[in-house]
């Protein structure tokens, strides 16, 4: 379990400072910044590479949603669940304190008032959505990013491709819903950088707990019943060649 623990630190450390990283430092750059489009391409990134770094050994998480989705669906013991759940948002804290050392190196750089890559509704909202616009999309995203995992894993799947999806499934999901709540699908994600911008993000950050862990939890529940589950292997087999 160490070493499973281990493999999650890393992997969601990994995401939080890639993908929010691109996001404070790199996305507003005058006339060579990435913008969105960076963004979502840096956070499926993340999410690929430390899938083959790492998967093998941890099952490649890396967000609370996905291991309560695959608890649901039967993948994964729900007794680990606490342990995958606290070293997820552990990494993420961590992840966010070291992007604020590196941003804060610039001269007048705020976390408050930069947003500092945290996920919000109404006016915290890149594009003004609401809460209702905001839990509908989480919740939809969410689903059927386990909905890509659980598929990409299936033994009935080509072997060895699952960490492709599953980095191109969640680019594709900031491609859609960045300018609606600047995309979390991931509690740990949203937490991690919320805790270094102010209260604002703090309090609106039950709706990106709620939303990814009801849209995870719905997939991992109705994945067999809608494609089969007899043939279903967990990521760590999945991503072997």
């Amino acid at each position: 379990m160490t070493q499973r623990l281990g493999a999650e630190f890393l992997g969601t450390f990994w995401l939080v400072f890639g993908g929010c990283g691109t996001a404070v430092l790199a996305a507003g750059v005058p006339d060579v910044g990435v913008g969105y489009l960076g963004v979502a391409i840096a956070f499926g990134l993340t999410v690929l590479t430390m899938a083959y770094a790492v998967g093998h050994v941890s099952g490649g998480h890396f967000n609370p949603a996905v291991t309560v989705g695959l608890a649901a669906a039967r993948r994964f013991a729900w007794k680990d669940v606490p342990s995958y759940v606290i070293t997820q948002v552990a990494a993420a804290v961590a992840a966010a304190a070291v992007l604020w050392v590196v941003a804060d190196g610039v001269a007048g750089f705020s976390a408050e008032e930069s947003g500092f890559a945290t996920n919000g509704y109404g006016d915290r909202s890149p594009g003004g959505y609401s809460l209702l616009s905001v839990l509908v999309i989480e919740v939809l995203l969410t689903a059927f990013f386990l909905y890509i995992i659980l598929g990409a894993t299936d033994t009935r799947a080509p072997k060895g491709f699952a960490p492709i999806a599953i980095g191109l499934g969640l680019t594709l999901i900031h491609l859609i819903s960045i300018p609606v709540s600047n995309t979390s699908v991931n509690p740990a994600r949203s937490t991690g950088p919320a805790l270094f911008a102010g209260p604002d993000p703090i309090l609106q950050l039950w709706a990106f707990w709620l939303a990814p862990l009801i849209g995870g939890a719905v997939a991992g529940i109705t994945y067999a019943l809608l494609l089969g589950g007899e043939d279903a292997a967990p990521l760590t087999e999945a991503t072997e060649a």
